[in-house]
């Protein structure tokens, strides 16, 4: 080959290697260890202070390093396999995990060279091992992976400045993140420019085939016909511009820039580097179905300041890399609500930075009007669906603090008034409609048996009806239907007739925590004066909460305090003793079991099923209704949105009881993707819910968007009455109204 600097050797393959500090002097390498040495120490500044930052932050109060190694391997698991990156989002799964693999790469690349020069070398006067085939193998790997990493960042550029993904421009996208991607960039492709040069410079050995990119670039440089690179083939004066001063001032910016990176990683957006695995590690698998717990004073987890913020909480602000992915799942974003969670969180993180750096005043935290840090028709907007958790790459537990926010606007009063009266009927009537308790089981006056009281017998299954299906008059009929359904399997079943309360948990994720415990220990004590095996419950509200949240109260906490007026003074369930089941789960054991038959039963139905968010993503429920459906012989068919994926019906959190202007409302949507997006299209027939709730907004949807004669909305219990052929008996309509 033509090219090279003269006196370039090329190496036996045994003896292959390649000088690290290629034409620096002894001054440049001790400059280049000083520069080197104060980068890691503004690293460690900025490290030590963020931790500082969290250990002045409140305690956290769920466990978040017990078990530690279990957690730390399970974290490792997920950051590398970028499961969480590629759901939803391939490109972004490919790009992520490109950068990630190769960046991991050549850091571990740099401390094997750090290792063999100064621990293997100097302390312990070894040979070298960075040389012969070790050395090969290294340098193929690092070019493979560079070259993976330069081709991520290429991706995430295209993304970002070619195709202007929504996910990543808004009001927080800023300077910082053109930096983070371009400094990525330069150090990759530089790296490259380095090892290109130098290969060329060597005569470009054969050994070097390994180093494909590098030895690629060599190639070129020798198809150029340079001897020295630059202008001197346009007949420039070329003085002192040859292959090792350009190979020296590219080295220099790499390493400049490098350091630069590393002393502004905890500074700025590339601490996600470390945040977010620890996100990761300290989780909460039960984040989102489990809110955390008030002391009896009830005051200690609002947020009237910056300062309420758990660790956890301040941690999750700063894992965030303002991807996008929790803003576009969001349902409430998808329906103009003013919500989007991503900005919740990066508003929450740059008031307390700013306030930490004295650049701001203290505010509210939320408040009516805009002068607070977060506007109250934001989190009123808020569904509590957990998509935006459930979308989450780092583990952000959006809801923690999202309640925690609530807490604070109703403890502050400024709740809409619709919520206030629902609120007061809870506390006057013990339901969300305001309705006499002795009314309470005026639903089953149409059956054709009697329902047993399970304050007076013994009876396997305590059935928790819920509010719905027992005052509002469309899901009495689901209510007729699951008692029918129970009955047929001869199984031993009973209410709680007026001594049934609202469970509460929709009104404790608005804020309300003190009406919520009073309600739990309503319940709870109850219960101790019950004899039964399994709580079975209609709605997936009340399922989620007696299943993951009444556990969790201390109720001896509450012992002396006058307002609370039951007698309950030990935590329930804690140890799992007794099941608690949504419905759909106990009928599908009980079919599983030949207690209730349904073979031959074909209803000739096309349908599709909607994933209620509470018995879904809440608690990884999805095939029990589904088995059920087909069960029945109806043809299902899937929504694109479904299971973990599902589009909330826009009722949770709240929703049930508040107006917005929204278009279109999330009901509408869900209908229309029925209609559309299914693979039957237009040929299903019946919507099936498995939530009061759900049937309540999208018999509203229904209406609104116009839907009336293209669809009915059913549940899940009124197609298995139907399927066993007593309807009649549960006296439940076949056709939609």
């Amino acid at each position: 080959m033509s090219g090279g600097v003269d006196g370039a050797v090329t190496l036996a393959t045994s003896e292959a290697t390649r000088e690290t500090y290629w034409g620096i002097t002894d001054t440049e390498y001790a400059i280049f260890y000083l520069f080197a040495t104060i980068a890691i120490l503004v690293f460690l500044y900025g490290f030590v202070s963020r931790f500082a930052r969290y250990a002045r932050a409140s305690d956290d109060p769920f466990p978040r390093v017990d078990e530690i190694h279990e957690r730390v391997v399970g974290a490792t698991k997920i950051v590398l396999s970028n499961e969480k990156q590629f759901n939803r989002d391939l490109y972004g799964g490919l790009m992520h995990a490109f950068i990630m693999w190769g960046f991991l790469t050549l850091f571990i690349a740099t401390v094997i060279i750090m290792v063999d020069e100064y621990a293997v070398q100097k302390i312990f006067q070894q040979p070298s091992f960075w040389i012969g085939d070790f050395y090969l193998s290294y340098q193929f790997i690092v070019d493979a992976m560079g070259l993976l990493f330069v081709v991520g960042l290429g991706m995430a550029i295209y993304r970002r400045y070619w195709v202007g993904n929504h996910r990543l421009l808004d009001r927080h996208t800023s300077l910082e993140d053109d930096v983070f991607v371009w400094t990525l960039f330069f150090l990759g492709a530089g790296g490259f420019l380095l090892e290109g040069l130098r290969i060329y410079s060597m005569g470009i050995p054969d050994f070097e085939r390994v180093s494909f990119v590098g030895y690629a670039l060599a190639l070129g440089f020798d198809a150029m016909g340079l001897s020295t690179l630059g202008p001197e083939a346009a007949g420039f004066n070329t003085a002192g511009f040859n292959v090792e001063n350009v190979h020296w001032a590219i080295w220099w910016l790499h390493s400049l820039n490098a350091f630069f990176f590393i002393a502004w990683i905890p500074y700025a957006k590339p601490f996600h580097m470390f945040s977010s695995f620890a996100n990761v590690v300290t989780r909460d698998e039960k984040a989102g179905r489990r809110l955390p717990n008030v002391p009896s004073d009830l005051d200690a987890t609002n947020a009237e300041s910056i300062e309420d913020f758990t660790w956890k909480e301040m941690l999750d602000q700063d894992a965030c890399t303002k991807c996008g992915r929790c803003s576009a799942a969001c349902p409430a974003k998808a329906s103009d609500r003013p919500l989007d969670p991503r900005n919740v969180i990066l508003d929450l993180k740059q008031y307390r930075e700013e306030l930490d750096a004295g650049e701001t005043e203290e505010k509210p935290i939320i408040a009516d009007g805009g002068a607070s840090v977060i506007d109250s028709e934001t989190m009123e907007s808020c569904m509590a669906c957990m998509a935006c958790m459930d979308a989450c790459p780092v583990e952000i537990e959006h809801l923690k603090s999202f309640t925690k926010l609530n807490r604070q606007l109703t403890d502050q009063g400024d709740v809409r008034s619709s919520m206030q009266d629902v609120f007061q009927n809870v506390m006057q009537d013990g339901n969300t409609f305001g309705n006499s308790p002795r009314d309470r089981a005026d639903w089953a006056d149409e059956l054709e048996f009697d329902l047993t009281d399970a304050r007076e017998e013994e009876v396997d299954y305590l059935w928790y009806v819920g509010d719905y299906p027992s005052y509002d008059d469309r899901n009495k009929r689901v209510a007729r239907s699951l008692a029918t359904i129970l009955q047929e399997a001869d199984v031993s079943f009973g209410i709680l007739f007026e001594d049934e309360k609202y469970d509460g948990n929709d009104i404790r994720r608005v804020g309300e925590e003190f009406l919520y415990v009073e309600l739990a220990g309503h319940h709870v004590e109850t219960w101790d004066d019950c004899d039964f095996d399994t709580i079975v419950c209609t709605d997936p509200h009340s399922y989620n909460t007696f299943e993951n949240e009444y556990p969790e109260l201390d109720f001896e906490e509450f012992a002396d305090d006058p307002m609370m007026p039951f007698e309950y003074t030990d935590s329930w369930n804690a140890d799992g003793e007794i099941d608690v089941l949504h419905w759909t789960q106990a009928i599908e054991e009980l079919v599983t079991e030949g207690k209730l038959d349904l073979t031959g039963t074909e209803l000739d139905y096309t349908v599709t099923y909607h994933d209620p968010c509470h018995l879904g993503r809440y608690n990884d429920e999805y095939e029990a209704p589904r088995e059920l459906i087909r069960a029945t012989g109806a043809d299902l068919h899937e929504m694109p949105r479904n299971r973990a994926d599902s589009f909330c019906c826009g009722g949770g959190g709240g929703g049930l009881w508040m107006d917005f202007e929204e278009e279109p409302k999330p009901s509408e949507e869900r209908l229309r993707e029925a209609l559309e997006d299914t693979e039957a299209g237009a040929a299903v027939e019946k919507f099936v819910v498995a939530c009061p709730m759900c049937m309540t907004m999208y018999e509203d949807g229904r209406k609104t968007g116009g839907f009336e004669d293209d669809i009915e909305i059913v549940d899940v219990a009124e197609l298995l009455v139907e399927a066993l052929g007593k309807a009649d008996e549960a006296n439940v309509e076949i056709a939609a109204d």
